[in-house]
């Protein structure tokens, strides 16, 4: 993971080339390109992606899930 970086937006580590650093109320932080443009399409673009980013992170979290079940038994 030393070429990535974790996007607090997407909360997935993406490789730096992908990655700007932005301003926020709280300092500085990395958000990767994908997420930047797609705020940029308005509303429905950035739900859409709000809406994938989601499903990602929940398959993700329910392969990790089925991992420690399965390792339990």
């Amino acid at each position: 993971m030393a070429n990535t970086l974790y996007c607090y937006h997407c909360r997935i580590y993406h490789p730096k080339e992908e990655m700007r650093q932005i301003e926020t109320k709280g300092g500085k932080r990395w958000r990767c390109i994908k997420s930047i443009e797609a705020t940029k399409r308005g509303m429905e673009a950035r739900e859409a992606f709000g809406r994938q980013t989601t499903d990602i992170n929940k398959a993700e979290a329910q392969s990790k899930a089925r991992l420690v079940l399965n390792a339990e038994k």
